[in-house]
């Protein structure tokens, strides 16, 4: 029976030394692949990154251990590197360690070299499993979930970017004109399906040096290098000009858009400038309908329907005609309920039931964000005494924008509202989006340090979407952390997605923390997410959200049923 493969190279000046290593390892259940070095040109030389060890003994007439580990970093490799020397000292081997050697084996005890060496490998692998979950989290923080293109933090950073190097830059936005129809005619997976075919299309119309990305929903943004709006303008006619349908799951779907733009320095010498006012545009293209539109300062810069609505949310604020709806979150082990989430709703006496997709971000630029969340918070409070005098002891997570992590007054806001409700902190968790955790992280940390004494948990929302190191996310008092539901929506169907699941799930085990997949739609997925070990689903597979008066009653035919999510 052959041993385990081991690529190996060996730092030893004596052949004899280096065979007594070479029967130890194959004593210990290796079957060795091995090059014997004894001088810094020929270790150089030997240096690959296919090399599963490194065994070196410290002590060199013409080139020790030290000085090999320093040119193994320098050529940016991390091989496993494990000394063996007939005598090292403390010191030694600190300096040794220091450098990055993993363990050090005397030659007079070489029976413990074969665990010397798994230990080794295994925390090779170990590393290299963190690094490779570590570069999915930052691409996924940095694109978006359903298409892969370069989501809205990466084009912000890129326009960003060339406006540093002070190049001509023309910024577009293209938004599908009839999106809405096709999705409620054929439903959400050709939707999604038309969205993933969309920037293959664009790029047919662009230089290989332009950047396309998803901004979200139905928008595009295009960001096109050493251009004017004059180029800009040429190539928006030239994606409009495309009149060939889209064949998804054999559904021709024909397809119209409306483009706004603006160019640098034209119309912007920010990021932030030149998007706003690009949206600016894209309102006058859609009013024409299938058009094209430059930014022009003379045109009407709001949009009359979000007058209206802005001035219908401080009403519906202060007369709290806001409620929240409650959708379960259950263990996927045992189907225990874990916790809900709370949702914001809005019915407005014209337009009906408004997502809060498009009214959360009215109460950010109003400032009315504030009031929202204490109310909302209120809301659950009162709600969680409640079901406490029937017997409910569930977990409620709510929302929290980053405008209420940097009030200094929002911590004593909260205090004063469980004083007044007779609600208890250790019920109430308080979710957070990754891009408001690294907005003035300082002062974020500070108010969260505040909650956690008055015994509010946290919950982070989005996760991997808004930063790239976990280092910050050690210092928070975190416990949960939630997928984001373009990955756990495309598990049966995306490797990609998958791998960054799996990713996301042991990151947090290493980190000790909760994970909640927010989007379980379907059994297969429920399956896959126990199958990666995700202790925790959220989706309408187990329940859509639901007002207040239902929750009771759910709870009680959740428990009975013989044929739960769990055993599907």
């Amino acid at each position: 029976m052959s041993g385990r493969p081991l690529r190996l190279l060996i730092l030893e000046d004596r052949p004899e030394d280096a065979d007594l290593a070479l029967r130890e390892l194959r004593r210990a259940g290796f079957d060795p692949t091995w090059r014997r070095v004894e001088d810094e040109e020929g270790f150089k030389a030997s240096l690959d990154p296919e090399l599963d060890l490194i065994i070196a003994d410290y002590h060199q007439p013409q080139f020790d251990a030290l000085r090999a580990l320093k040119l193994m970093h320098a050529a940016g490799l991390e091989i496993p590197f494990v000394l063996v020397s007939g005598a090292i000292g403390e010191d030694m081997a600190v300096a040794a360690v220091r450098l990055g050697a993993v363990d050090y084996v005397l030659k007079d005890r070489l029976g413990r070299l074969g665990t010397a060496v798994d230990n080794a490998l295994e925390q090779a692998k170990l590393r290299r499993r963190q690094r490779e979950g570590q570069k999915a989290l930052e691409h996924q923080a940095l694109h978006d979930g359903l298409t892969d293109l370069p989501n809205r933090l990466m084009f912000r950073q890129q326009i960003e970017k060339a406006l540093a190097e002070r190049r001509g830059v023309a910024v577009l936005l293209l938004d599908l004109d009839n999106f809405r129809e096709i999705n409620d005619t054929f439903g959400h997976k050709i939707g999604d399906g038309l969205l993933g075919q969309i920037g293959p299309r664009l790029r047919q119309q662009l230089d290989a040096g332009d950047l396309i990305a998803r901004l979200g929903g139905d928008e595009f943004g295009i960001l096109i290098r050493d251009a004017d709006a004059d180029r800009a303008m040429k190539v928006a006619d030239a994606i409009l000009r495309v009149e060939r349908p889209f064949l998804i799951e054999g559904h021709p779907l024909e397809v119209t858009a409306s483009i706004g733009m603006t160019a640098f320095p034209q119309h912007g010498s920010t990021a932030e400038m030149l998007l706003q006012r690009a949206d600016v545009a894209l309102y006058v293209a859609k009013r024409s309908g299938n058009s094209a539109a430059v930014y022009r300062p003379e045109d009407d810069p709001y949009d009359p329907n979000r007058v209206v609505l802005q001035a219908d949310l401080r009403q519906a604020i202060t007369r709290r005609d806001i409620i929240l709806y409650y959708q379960p979150q259950v263990a996927i082990a045992t189907g225990e309920v874990t916790g809900f989430e709370a949702l914001a709703r809005w019915r407005h006496a014209q337009r009906g039931w408004i997502p809060p997709v498009e009214f959360i971000p009215v109460a950010e630029r109003m400032g009315l964000i504030k009031p929202l969340t204490a109310g909302l918070v209120e809301l659950a409070a009162r709600q969680l005494v409640a079901w406490r005098g029937s017997g409910i002891s569930i977990p409620v997570a709510v929302n929290v924008s980053m405008r209420n992590l940097l009030d200094p007054r929002f911590p004593s806001s909260l205090k004063d509202i469980l004083a007044a409700s007779d609600a208890e902190a250790r019920n109430m968790k308080l979710e957070i989006t990754e891009s408001a955790l690294m907005t003035e992280p300082a002062r974020v940390l500070e108010t969260m340090n505040e909650l956690r004494a008055l015994g509010f948990g946290f919950s982070i929302d989005d996760f991997g979407t808004g930063y790239s190191s976990l280092a910050y996310l050690q210092r928070l008092p975190v416990e949960e952390i939630k997928i984001d539901r373009s990955f756990v929506g495309e598990l049966s169907t995306n490797p990609g997605s998958e791998a960054i699941v799996r990713a996301t799930v042991e990151l947090a085990g290493g980190l000790g923390l909760d994970v909640v997949a927010e989007g379980v739609e379907d059994a297969s997925t429920w399956q896959s997410l126990r199958r990666l070990g995700c202790a925790t689903a959220q989706g309408y597979f187990v329940s859509r959200p639901m007002p207040a008066s239902e929750v009771e009653g759910w709870l009680s035919e959740w428990s009975k049923r013989s044929a739960r999510p769990v055993a599907a």
